[in-house]
């Protein structure tokens, strides 16, 4: 039966769908953008069907080639890796809907290697999380930051440094985590993330185990921008063409944290990375000046793109405080804030693509309330995602926030429930300063004709529609919030934690 092989199906058909794309449509050009997205489309329902398939019968592993593990490179979908992996190909599919339209604007005649680019990215990303193998998850992890260069590089006249020092800085991120890795196999001889799991409490010695660990830590912190790693992000995100930011932004600094989760508590267990060598309270320590420090560089910015890039590392240090804090509550905190901040900054970088896409600009002092009368639509949805990322309930934003309060004060750090309180107050100022220049500010900047009229020119259908839905979703999300947690996260709550 097909089916039993969903966990390759997921990032086979983007992988094919990039093979094909690319000389296909170099032969015709309108013929990438049907395959891209029937890739992604075909992708999304083996991940949809598979997460619904592990919640009702348990972990799914699939040995490729018919080799069992430790030999043969085995992929895994359990609760928390089948809900990552629609979390990544359902964000994408919304994303190549949006970026078809977007991409004739900003990057016209560079649609068919674009397209390409990004369903290896998306292949790369989703292969990281299916996969149980610690080098096939280096393979992927390379797919996918190759890409994401390309991705960048392709944007404004700025881009393609920004893209050089994302190179540079992703590059040592995976050598950290490769040299890790290479450390971890001599001790323990295996590259299976259970079978290595399983040994290391058997090793007499951590030594080396310990490099390995702060490593791997250190190259995935990179990847994930956990401050102060995170020096490559506000330009990539900034400099990108709108597509490529709405792809980077919501998903792969996520799927990195994913991969720290599974790092430090499915191969290595709860007690020997927080009771025994206190790797999480470095990380929670980190994370939590990162919010603050992410969230004051947001405050100083004048565009909106690069208020969202640095609100980015903000939010990313929200996930690393719930992964820090190493306990159910922040644990849950952590996996549902991988879910909504994908979708509430979609929401936003999809909101600014659709803003450049009609004004041509996205510099926050020329937005005044014409912004609103000429682009309606639009401007609710920034103000749904803006609200979420604040956390006004019953949004999506503030469920995530409230278990990390919790966790916080499970832990017993009311320091961390002040950094949570404190950051919360300033994306008021800086998200609030851009809802009042869209529906109170009457500067002109739009216009400087006091006769002309208004007309509504919202960004084209295939650009709002994708928008809208992720706006709704951030709603919806936060109102499923414990239906989420309940029949989801709860289920993927690693032993020992």
């Amino acid at each position: 039966m097909i089916f039993e092989h969903f966990p390759i199906l997921i990032p086979l058909p983007l992988l094919l769908g990039a093979m094909i794309a690319a000389p296909l449509g170099v032969w015709k050009r309108d013929l990438a953008y049907p395959i891209a997205l029937f890739a992604t489309g075909v992708s999304l329902f083996f991940a949809v069907s598979g997460l619904i398939f592990v919640l009702n019968t348990g972990t799914h592993h699939y040995h490729l080639g018919s080799w069992a593990p430790p030999i043969g490179i085995e992929y895994v979908v359990d609760a928390l890796s089948g809900f990552v992996a629609v979390i990544v190909v359902g964000i994408g599919f919304l994303v190549m809907i949006y970026s078809h339209r977007s991409l004739q604007r900003e990057l016209p005649n560079k649609e068919v290697p674009f397209h390409s680019v990004s369903l290896l990215f998306l292949a790369g990303l989703s292969g990281m999380v299916v996969t149980g193998d610690l080098f096939n998850l280096y393979v992927f992890l390379e797919i996918a930051s190759l890409s994401a260069y390309a991705l960048v590089s392709v944007g404004e006249k700025r881009a393609p440094v920004a893209a050089f020092r994302y190179l540079l800085l992703g590059t040592i991120g995976a050598s950290f985590y490769l040299l890790g890795l290479g450390y971890l196999y001599l001790v323990t001889g295996s590259l299976n993330m259970l079978d290595t799991a399983r040994i290391i409490p058997l090793l007499q010695e951590h030594g080396l185990v310990l490099v390995a660990l702060t490593l791997m830590i250190v190259g995935i912190g990179l990847k994930m921008a956990m401050f102060p790693l995170h020096l490559w992000l506000p330009d990539a995100y900034t400099y990108a063409p709108s597509a490529g930011s709405a792809y980077l932004a919501p998903i792969a600094t996520k799927v990195s944290a994913y991969v720290l989760i599974r790092i430090l508590f499915t191969v290595f267990e709860p007690a020997f990375v927080r009771d025994e060598f206190s790797f999480t309270t470095v990380i929670a320590w980190l994370s939590a000046v990162g919010i603050i420090w992410g969230s004051v560089m947001a405050i100083a910015q004048k565009d909106l793109k690069r208020m969202l890039a640095y609100s980015s590392v903000s939010q990313i240090g929200y996930i690393g405080l719930g992964i820090g804090l190493a306990n159910p509550l922040g644990f849950i905190g952590a996996v549902l804030h991988i879910m909504n901040h994908a979708v509430m900054k979609a929401t936003l970088f999809l909101v600014s693509g659709n803003i450049f896409y009609r004004l041509g600009f996205t510099e926050i002092s020329k937005f005044d309330d014409k912004l609103r009368k000429k682009m309606p639509v639009t401007s609710v949805a920034f103000v749904i995602a803006a609200l979420s990322m604040i956390g006004i309930p019953p949004t999506a934003g503030f469920f995530s926030k409230w278990y990390l309060v919790l966790g916080s004060i499970d832990a017993g750090n009311w320091i961390f429930v002040f950094v949570i309180a404190l950051s919360s107050l300033l994306n008021v100022v800086y998200f609030f300063r851009i809802i009042e220049k869209m529906y109170i500010s009457k500067t002109k900047n739009l216009s400087e004709s006091p006769v002309e009229e208004i007309t509504i020119k919202e960004a084209p259908v295939s650009m709002l529609v994708p928008t809208l839905i992720l706006a709704i979703a951030v709603i919806v999300l936060g109102l499923l919030n414990a239906v989420i947690v309940d029949s989801v996260i709860k289920s993927a709550m690693p032993r020992g934690l």
